[in-house]
Parts: C-alpha cells; sequence; structure tokens
C-alpha cells in the first residue's frame, strides 16, 4: 500500500462538501412551534419532513451541520443491516422483522426521491449491498439470514461468489440498495428547510429542557428556545430522564480511505462481521480512480490502542487492495440499543410533546430517514405501522434482552469502580511523551492530563460530567473519552461528543 506525500486527511466527506450557509447560534431567545435538537441525519430529516408539513421549526446544532457522526459515516444505505433478520424473526417474529424491512426500505426510496427532487448533487449511486463470511462455519448462519430477509420482503438471495478480490464462503445479496455523498445531501436538505420557512442555528449547544405546554429549552449561551414540541436527535440522547442510557452501549470504529484504479473498485456495498467487522465499499473519485472506504475494529470509547487498530486496519485493507493510495482516516461512532432495534418515538413513557430519535447501531442512515418521516407522522397525529417496533418505551424486547442489558450495566459498573484503583491511575504527568495523556491522580482527585507536541502540560478534571466515569486519551485522536456512555473531549477539556452537555473542569497543575 502507498502513503501519499501530504499525509493523511481526516473525513473526506467533511473534506469534499461545499462550506454550507453561515448558521449563527440565536441573537435571543425564540419561539416556534418544533424545535429539533441536532443537525445530523435524523434531525434535518426530521425537521425537513416537518416543515413540509407546513409546521415552524427550529434545528439547534451544537457544532456544524452533518459534521458529527453523520460526517463520519462510511454512507450505506441499505435495509440489509448484517445479520439481523433472523433475530428479529427469532425475537420480534416475522411482522417484526417484515415492519423493520419495509420502514427501512422505504427510508432508501424517500432519499432517492429527494435527490431527484431538489436536484441534489452527492454522488448517488445505486448498488448492492452484501453481507458476507469467508469461515465456512458461518454458510448456515448467512442461508438463514438470507431467507429472513427475503421472507421479510428484500430482494434477498444468499450466494458465492462476489466481485471482492478474494474468494468467500458465502454472502446475502440484497438489491437496489444506495451510496451517496452525506453530507452534500443533508446541506442540500438544510437550504431547502431555509427555504421554506425553516430555520438553522448552528453551535448552539442545549443544556436544559423544561417539559411542558410549552416546552422550554436552555442554551449554554443562555437564550430560551420555547416549542410546542422538541425532538431530540443528538444520536446519544442528551436528556436522561427516560434512561435510555441503560439501554444504549456506544461504540467506535475506525475508517481508512483511499485510491484505487477503477476497475478495481468494488461497486457492491460489503460487510463482514468477521474480524471484529470489515465493511468495504468505494465511491466515485474522478481521474479513472475511485475511493475505497474500509471500516472496522470497533472498539468502546477509551478502551483500545487506536493507533494499533488503525495500523491493522489499513494493513488489511492493503493486502486486499493492492496498490491502494491511503488518503483519508477518520472513526465514526455508533449506539447500539440492548435489542438491537433504534428507540424512535416518544421520551419517555410520560412524554406528551418530546420524541427521541437514537441506538440505529451503525445503520443511522437508513434509520435516521426513518426517523424523520415517523417522528413528524407522530407529531402530527398520524398512526404508522412500525411504530411499535420503533417504541422507546416498549418492555417486552428488552426483558427477552436481558443478558445484553445486564452486560452492559456490569461494564458500566467495572469502568466505573474499576478505572479508578491506583494502579489504573499511577501515572506521573513529567513522564508524558509529547501526544500523550494519562489519568493521574493531584490533589486527591483524579485529572486528565495531556501533553502536547511543544511539551506544555494541561489538565482537567478525568470525571466525565455526564454521570461520572473516569474518562481515558485516546491518542491517535488526540481526545479524552468516556467508556461508560461515549462522551468525547478535547485535551482542553471542550466537548466533542455527546451525552455530556458540560466540559471537563480545568485543574490545576
Amino acid at each position: 500500500m502507498k502513503q501519499t506525500e501530504s499525509g493523511i486527511r481526516g473525513s473526506y466527506w467533511l473534506e469534499t462538501a461545499p462550506p454550507g450557509e453561515p448558521a449563527p447560534p440565536p441573537s435571543g431567545d425564540l419561539s416556534v412551534e418544533v424545535a429539533v435538537i441536532g443537525g445530523g441525519i435524523a434531525g434535518l430529516s426530521t425537521a425537513w419532513e416537518l416543515v413540509r408539513q407546513g409546521r415552524e421549526v427550529a434545528v439547534l446544532e451544537a457544532g456544524r451541520l452533518a459534521a458529527g457522526v453523520t460526517g463520519h459515516t462510511t454512507a450505506k444505505l441499505t435495509a440489509l443491516h448484517t445479520l439481523v433478520y433472523d433475530h428479529l424473526r427469532r425475537t420480534r417474529g416475522p411482522e417484526g422483522a417484515r415492519l423493520y424491512a419495509r420502514s427501512q426500505s422505504e427510508a432508501i426510496r424517500r432519499a432517492a426521491e429527494l435527490v431527484a427532487e431538489l436536484g441534489i448533487d452527492c454522488a448517488w449511486e445505486e448498488a448492492a449491498a452484501y453481507t458476507y463470511a469467508r469461515n465456512p462455519e458461518r454458510v448456515a448462519e448467512l442461508r438463514a439470514e438470507a431467507l429472513a430477509a427475503r421472507e421479510a420482503g428484500l430482494p434477498a438471495e444468499f450466494v458465492t461468489e462476489t466481485e471482492l478480490p478474494f474468494p468467500v464462503a458465502g454472502a446475502v445479496r440484497v438489491t437496489g440498495q444506495a451510496q451517496f455523498h452525506p453530507r452534500k445531501y443533508l446541506l442540500a436538505l438544510a437550504d431547502d428547510l431555509r427555504r421554506r420557512g425553516g430555520t438553522v442555528y448552528e453551535g448552539t449547544r442545549v443544556v436544559g429542557l423544561t417539559e411542558g405546554e410549552p416546552c422550554v429549552l436552555e442554551t449554554d449561551a443562555g437564550a430560551s428556545v420555547r416549542a410546542e414540541k422538541v425532538v431530540v436527535a443528538t444520536h446519544y440522547p442528551v436528556f436522561d430522564r427516560a434512561l435510555l442510557f441503560t439501554r444504549l452501549s456506544p461504540r467506535r470504529e475506525l475508517v481508512v480511505a483511499g485510491t484505487v484504479d477503477e476497475d478495481l473498485a468494488p461497486r457492491g456495498m460489503y460487510i463482514t462481521p468477521e474480524q471484529g467487522t470489515r465493511s468495504v465499499r468505494s465511491a466515485p473519485y474522478g481521474d479513472g480512480k475511485r475511493l475505497l472506504i474500509v471500516t472496522g475494529e470497533h472498539f468502546t470509547p477509551g478502551t483500545a490502542d487506536v493507533e494499533e487498530r488503525f495500523a491493522r486496519l489499513s494493513a488489511w485493507a492493503g493486502d486486499h487492495f493492492p496498490g491502494l493510495t491511503l488518503t483519508h482516516r477518520w472513526a465514526t461512532q455508533d449506539n447500539d440499543s440492548t435489542d438491537s432495534v433504534p428507540l424512535v418515538g416518544p421520551l419517555h413513557p410520560g412524554s406528551r410533546h418530546v420524541y427521541v430519535a437514537t441506538g440505529f447501531g451503525g445503520w443511522g442512515l437508513s434509520g435516521g430517514i426513518m426517523a424523520g418521516r415517523l417522528i413528524s407522522d407522530l407529531a402530527g397525529g398520524r398512526e404508522v405501522e412500525w411504530a411499535g417496533l420503533y417504541d422507546p418505551r416498549r418492555v417486552g424486547p428488552v426483558v427477552r434482552e436481558g443478558a445484553s442489558f445486564l452486560k452492559h450495566q456490569a461494564q458500566v459498573a467495572r469502568h466505573f469502580v474499576g478505572d479508578r484503583l491506583p494502579s489504573v491511575t499511577g501515572a506521573r504527568p513529567q513522564d508524558l511523551a509529547p501526544g500523550d495523556g494519562a489519568v493521574v491522580r493531584l490533589g486527591g482527585h483524579h485529572c486528565a492530563v495531556h501533553c502536547d507536541e511543544s511539551g506544555r502540560l494541561q489538565a482537567v478534571s478525568a470525571v466525565c460530567t455526564h454521570l461520572g466515569c473516569l474518562v481515558a486519551f485516546n491518542r491517535a485522536e488526540q481526545a479524552w473519552e468516556c467508556p461508560c456512555h461515549g462522551s468525547r473531549f478535547a485535551p482542553d477539556g471542550r466537548i466533542l461528543q455527546g451525552p455530556a452537555v458540560k466540559p471537563l473542569d480545568k485543574r490545576e497543575l
């Protein structure tokens, strides 16, 4: 594998999208019909659907539109979610699997309609999706998945031949799926939302929610937003009153990308659960090249040697696609629900005006578009066939998935207690090399100390402001990460990713 002379860059989607129309924070208090918190695929899809219905909508985004999780996706738009249908058939019955397939497929069709209707230049390509395995022992599993997906209504079949440059034992293939440039798509959606009367505010972090008639949101700048209805589309919910954090497990996944000759690039979208996941697809690049995008090496935030994982993923890509010129690398973050189905609907059993969309388990593009249509219909009082499947208030499926629930809680407890042991926090600030970080005890407090490239030390509290777990340092991405619920912070304590809504406090060395 060849390296570029100019070095490896970050997210390809962020680098190659237009800057977008400026959207400064509100200058004062606001009053709208619907406030949507979060400007990713779920938030913007929901806002657009509501504006199209004639609602007065404001989108409140803590950073930049489509620059968070959506800006770091692999950009596959498919209803084939690895091995979900056989699982759903067993846990939710054939009808549950059918509703899942139909809702996800309708999301893909909705995106295709909007690309055509709005004339969005987002490198839209129809492609087949594959779930493959190289281990012959998994063939029965793949055959069962193909059968379950076909019974659920997808054009699925079991195959043994693919265009990958290596043999497979078998694969599930579903045709009629899609891939695209997600940020170009969403920025176009945001522009159309504005043309229809909606408003967008970037750099606006929501830190408080009071439910009522109206609901009242508080921003970190002190502004208040009154809204008849609120949608929490922040990937991981920033409000804990529904205790959804007990049903969500965060995981990060690495992405490497680079150019290959057009005739060597796969045109389908491939994923395998083997080797800690390997996902492969390609995107248009020009000059006889395509951009190969390889994903894998998933891990819990704050728990892995990320540089080593990047190296392993890059080596796998180079070994399987000779001539690959690596140009980009980034990481994405997902939340898995304990019962493998997203949580989309009323925030909690008592909610009358607040909705949530979360737990997409790595399939947030189709899931986010689905959530936009589902929530907009629920907010308008319309019945949706699959509302019960995704309802966050569901209890039965969670009980059946009790093992996953208990495993997640045990992991959280282990980090909350174990990460505080002296043997874990015994590093000394003066021993840190440039670019390193460590949790140390200073004056009886756990401090997260970082050494920048010039050798300067800076310290912040190591206690995550979400629910109090200790953060750990990710050297590859230069970030403090919470292994319990996935909050991420810059070395100086600034929030990079929620659910935390407050930065880490600064500490004196």
